[in-house]
Formats: structure tokens, C-alpha cells, sequence
């Protein structure tokens, strides 16, 4: 699984990777996380309000910062 943390490095894009990496622990499963920062990636993903979350390829979370609750049930979908 790859997670991706997409964010210019605002205090809710560091946030939501340290809730990423708990989560991630919390869940039991094995997990690539990455932090994106450049801006052309992000724009790719068609994201336009920071902090964006994508799991393997996907958007699942624009402009906030989940909870460590809501990051285990997406990665558990």
C-alpha cells in the first residue's frame, strides 16, 4: 500500500502525515508513505485545497486533517 501525504508544508499537511503515521501503526499493515510537496505532483492529482490524502493512486481526502480513526478506515477499505 502507498499513502501520500500532498501539502507545501502548512502545519495541517504535517499533521495529517503524523496522523498517517499513526494510523498506518494503529492498523497493523504494512504501508509506503510519502510526503509530496511539489506542486506539479499535486496539481496531477487534481488536488486544489492542501492537505490531500491519496492511497494507492487514489484521492480520498482534500483540504483537512482526519483523525487517526478515519485514516485506519480508509487504509482498512
Amino acid at each position: 500500500m502507498k499513502i501520500e501525504v500532498l501539502g507545501t508544508g502548512c502545519a495541517k499537511c504535517a499533521a495529517l502525515e503524523n496522523v498517517v503515521k499513526e494510523a498506518v501503526a494503529k492498523s497493523g499493515k504494512f504501508a509506503q508513505i510519502e510526503k509530496v510537496d511539489d506542486m506539479m505532483t499535486i496539481m496531477e492529482y487534481q488536488v486544489v485545497s492542501t492537505p490531500g490524502l491519496v492511497i494507492d493512486g487514489k484521492v480520498v481526502s482534500t483540504g483537512k486533517v482526519l483523525s487517526v480513526d478515519d485514516v485506519v478506515a480508509l487504509i482498512n477499505d
